[in-house]
């Protein structure tokens, strides 16, 4: 029998900016959330991140992975991987990597076609918290779950 739902905060990890997203209790729907701001030459917020879940009553974490596109892996993917795994290290929470390619493309689509002011459209950060929606809603739709016993229960486009 699978796990239970439980509320996962998804991230979509930047040089600049981290898109936030949240599922709901039930791990039916994911919403954007906000985005953070990363300093230059700074460390990557992660206490931010971690009162965030906190707030959110998180019980774990889905962190988009920037492959190229064939599937690979470069110096980027690397440093998002090291990334998460401090950031499960710090929280003792799993944390799930899955595919993010084209996920800020349709995320700019989306917001694109609701005809928002042209502004809001250029959004960034508006992008970037809509991206990590997009690839946690896939995480979700695909039947992934978040396991508080420390097991991981992959689905979707989770590559560990």
């Amino acid at each position: 029998m699978p796990p239970p739902h439980r509320r996962v905060l998804a991230l979509d990890y930047g040089l600049r900016r981290i898109g936030v997203a949240v599922s709901d209790p039930t791990g039916t729907l994911a919403s954007p959330v906000t985005t953070l701001r990363r300093r230059s030459g700074k460390r990557p917020p992660i206490s931010r991140i971690l009162d965030l879940g906190s707030e959110l009553g998180v019980h774990g974490f889905v962190v988009g992975l920037p492959l190229e596109e064939p599937g690979g892996e470069n110096e980027w993917t690397a440093e998002v991987r090291a990334f998460g795994r401090r950031l499960g290290q710090r929280s003792g929470l799993p944390v799930h990597f899955v595919d993010e390619r084209y996920s800020s493309l349709e995320a700019e689509v989306r917001i694109r076609s609701i005809g928002l002011r042209r502004k809001a459209k250029e959004d960034k950060a508006r992008i970037d918290a809509g991206a990590a929606a997009i690839f946690l809603q896939d995480w979700l739709d695909a039947g992934a779950r978040i396991d508080t016993g420390g097991q991981r229960h992959p689905g979707g486009r989770d590559d560990g």
